[in-house]
């Protein structure tokens, strides 16, 4: 029975390192472009620059742990992460130039980077080998919700308060999630398998640091995040032009309810079903979410926009991380979950940048109805990448 049992102290420690990790990264996220203006004198450009290149840090930061995450050990790693990232937080209180604080932004990314993918390979550790899909599924919810408080934190405080006081919420939250990583404990063996065990020959290849078999669904991934990470950017610029403004700043709260009010039906249904059951129906979602989007008129049409995105990208998450760790073997699960989050940043870090050149030619509500179209496609490169095997398992699972 305990070899099934989902919800262990463990578990519930390793989300909520996760949750409070994601909590400061989305908290800064919409506050330290302000502060780089307001502070230093950055143009617009230098701020854009200071908020992103964070997710270039944290890509750096996934890159290098999945690769040598199996020799330092998940859970050492994870300490190591939590304290770096502790001590990057704290020099945000230090006057710096412009370009020392990209520089300390990219150094936090590396540190968040290294923090959360220790923490995301030890949940798949921990979480039983039947409930894979169902415990990241609940896994993810920390994400979720961290992607929901954080931006509205960071705004209500970057109106209500002083900086210095949103680095030290951002430094103590990071100091807790440095004291429960201690008292985490990471089992030797994963489904009976143990985790010291090793695949590669000695030597240096790309699949040191990669591991082929979440390619495949970190290329989805990638594409999809393009969308999301569209609306993260630019949706307050187009609910001024639609003078949907109030409405929008509850389109993220109303996602991230109906993703957490879902997860507990798609994780289980992902387990007996498989992927496919969950991945259709979220592609048609997501894609009508954005089309919505491009076409909104009205408070109730943009809100349940977010709550249709929140069924359909929503899932698509945890569905996603759930596929690219069940793809590896337990000794590469470490270099599964970081080569997925290398797909999932480098498809929110490069979005902004591309979609940049595009928007001013297709304006807001064109560019959504451009990402409706994107979805629609990765849906079908998402049948022939994984799609047509999972329905194979499937046939021979029953």
């Amino acid at each position: 029975m305990n070899q099934t049992k989902l919800w262990t102290k463990d578990f519930i420690i390793v989300s909520l390192i996760n949750f409070l990790l994601t909590l400061v990264f989305y908290l800064l996220v919409v506050t330290i472009a302000a502060f780089a203006i307001g502070e230093y004198g950055a143009t617009v450009s230098q701020s854009g620059l200071v908020s992103g290149i964070f997710i270039i840090g944290a890509l750096i930061g996934r890159f290098v742990c999945g690769s040598i995450i199996e020799i330092i050990g998940r859970k050492r790693l994870l300490i190591m992460g939590a304290v770096l990232f502790i001590l990057m937080t704290a020099l945000y209180f230090v006057h710096l130039s412009i370009g020392l604080l990209i520089v300390l932004r990219l150094l936090h990314g590396i540190t968040h980077g290294m923090a959360s993918t220790a923490a995301g390979t030890v949940v798949a550790q921990i979480i039983p080998g039947p409930r894979k899909a169902e415990g990241i599924s609940y896994y993810s919810m920390s994400t979720t919700l961290a992607t929901a408080l954080g931006p509205f934190i960071g705004l209500f405080m970057l109106h209500h308060t002083t900086f210095p006081v949103i680095f030290m919420l951002c430094l103590i939250l990071a100091v807790i999630s440095f004291i429960i990583s201690i008292i985490l404990k990471v089992p030797a063996v994963i489904n009976d398998t143990p985790v010291q065990q090793k695949e590669e020959k000695p030597g240096i290849s790309i699949k040191s640091f990669i591991e082929p078999k979440a390619v495949p669904i970190g290329i989805i991934i990638l594409l999809l995040g393009f969308g999301y990470s569209s609306v993260l950017t630019y949706i307050n610029f187009y609910a001024t032009e639609i003078n949907l403004v109030t409405a929008a700043s509850f389109f993220f709260l109303v996602y991230s309810i109906i993703a957490l009010v879902s997860r507990p039906f798609s994780g289980p249904l992902m387990d007996k079903k498989g992927a496919n059951l969950i991945m259709y129906p979220a592609f048609i979602l997501y894609a009508i979410s954005m089309f919505m989007l491009s076409t909104a008129s009205s408070s109730w049409v943009l809100l349940l926009a977010g709550a249709i995105m929140g069924l359909g990208y929503g899932n698509m998450q945890s569905a996603t991380q759930a596929i690219a760790i069940k793809e590896a073997t337990p000794a590469r699960m470490g270099l599964a979950t970081s080569t997925y989050f290398i797909f999932y940043d480098a498809g929110l870090g490069l979005s902004p940048y591309i979609l940049g050149y595009i928007t001013p030619y297709t304006g807001y509500g064109n560019m959504y109805a451009i990402m409706a179209a994107v979805i629609l496609v990765t849906g079908v490169l998402y049948f022939f990448l994984h799609g047509l095997r999972e329905t194979k398992r499937q046939r021979l699972a029953h």
